[in-house]
């Protein structure tokens, strides 16, 4: 009898479509009980189970009305609204080569939308082996600093009455204003830009993310680049977030909390901001409160594996960066596997003491040119159990100058001895 009990707990507990897990009363809803193109049908999935509470499964098979087909291709972005519960099960969601949009995007924002309101309660889980790729032929790529066809490839290079440059439609997963989320097992290839960014969100966790890009694709015979493929990207006012489990190879930063001024308004397509680029006041739009750790990787385009970069009175702080394992190929190394902080002058140069504070990193090992990049300031900080497996160089690089620095704790700092 205890046996078949909990053989029954367990049943409840499958995630596959159609079975109940604990606590639901009603079974899931499939974009296969929809018609209209893939992406309408998921969306309209996901309008019924938010209203209703229940989840949106997205099956391996996809029931179309022309057959039955193993991809489901988006012409547009997959908007979720409060409430969302958004499951892939052992599925391939791909972007179609008509679409220039996200993979995913919190329905409060987009283009011409200038008062983003408020979500809550968003999930997006995998099962299995969940694949979401970019097109084949992207239509744009790169962010808004990149115009098409010349630094990164874009097939509506030269075509009127769009934009010429990448923007934030580039983006695999968008979020904006989003308070409880989780967004969690997924394989993310091939963005168009950036694989997934949070502008303004809060109390959630991103983790068990793997990425397979390489800043290239094969289009049209000719190899060409895909710029600003990042991993996962927090932007203005991100608090309260965790970021975890995170491996695989990208074009550009695995991990960058970014928090510099722009001037373009919510909703623009000059942007690579959904939101506002402002700063408000009182220090809601500080990235704050932070933990990123068990990070393993590299980045193809030779860049950061962890990066921390504010200006304009933007402030980082209260994070927590602990297990970093740097895999960089010997003949191609990182710049950094943490960079802190940058002086360029596009962004302002070295912030002032005390803007980028209270910074805890542990646990790393690096294969990268540069170890720990103090490229900005820091004060109230530690670093610890830092690993240089290159024989040359050193586990800090002050190359703003110690005077940027204040009340930094070191301890346990190791550079590899050459071979004897």
């Amino acid at each position: 009898m205890r046996v078949m009990v909990y053989a029954a707990a367990a049943m409840l507990m499958i995630g596959a479509s159609g079975v109940l897990w604990a606590g639901e009363t009603a079974g899931p809803v499939t974009p296969n009980d929809f018609e209209g193109s893939d992406v309408q049908r998921i969306n309209r999935a996901i309008e019924v189970g938010a209203a209703t509470g229940r989840r949106v499964v997205v099956p391996r098979i996809n029931r179309a009305a022309d057959g039955e087909r193993a991809v489901w291709l988006l012409d547009s972005a997959i908007l979720v609204r409060s409430n969302t519960v958004l499951e892939f099960d052992n599925c391939h969601v791909k972007l179609s080569d008509r679409c220039r949009d996200n993979m995913i995007r919190s329905a409060n924002c987009g283009l011409g939308i200038t008062d983003i309101q408020p979500l809550q309660n968003v999930t997006l889980r995998g099962r299995g082996h969940v694949l979401l790729e970019g097109a084949d032929r992207p239509r744009a790529t790169g962010d808004s600093a990149k115009t098409l066809g010349k630094p990164t490839f874009g097939a509506d290079a030269g075509v009127d009455g769009v934009s010429p440059t990448g923007d934030w439609r580039n983006i695999g997963i968008l979020l904006a204003y989003v308070d409880h989320f989780t967004i969690e097992n997924l394989r993310i290839k091939d963005p168009h830009g950036w694989s997934i960014s949070l502008e303004r969100c809060s109390n959630g966790r991103v983790r068990d993310i793997d990425f397979e890009m390489t800043g290239t694709k094969a289009i049209d015979g000719k190899i060409w680049p895909i710029l600003n493929q990042d991993g996962v990207d927090l932007r203005q006012g991100c608090h309260n977030i965790t970021i975890e489990n995170i491996t695989g190879v990208t074009g550009d930063d695995i991990i960058a909390l970014t928090n510099i001024v722009g001037n373009k308004p919510a909703g623009s397509d000059r942007s690579m901001m959904v939101s506002a680029s402002n700063r408000g006041d009182g220090g809601i739009d500080d990235i704050r409160n932070i933990i990123i750790r068990n990070v393993r990787g590299t980045v193809a385009g030779r860049h950061h594996v962890v990066r921390l970069l504010n200006a304009s009175g933007l402030r980082i702080h209260n994070v927590l960066l602990d297990g970093v394992v740097d895999t960089s190929l010997p003949t191609r190394p990182c710049r950094a596997t943490v960079k802190i902080g940058d002086s360029n002058p596009r962004w302002g140069g070295v912030t002032p003491l005390g803007d980028t504070h209270h910074i805890v990193i542990n646990n790393i090992i690096s294969a990268s040119t540069h170890t720990i990049l103090i490229a900005g300031s820091l004060t109230d900080s530690v670093i610890a159990n830092v690993v240089r497996t290159l024989p040359s160089g050193e586990p800090i690089t002050y190359q703003s100058g110690r005077d940027n620095v204040r009340n930094l704790k070191t301890q346990n700092l190791v550079t590899a001895q050459p071979a004897q």
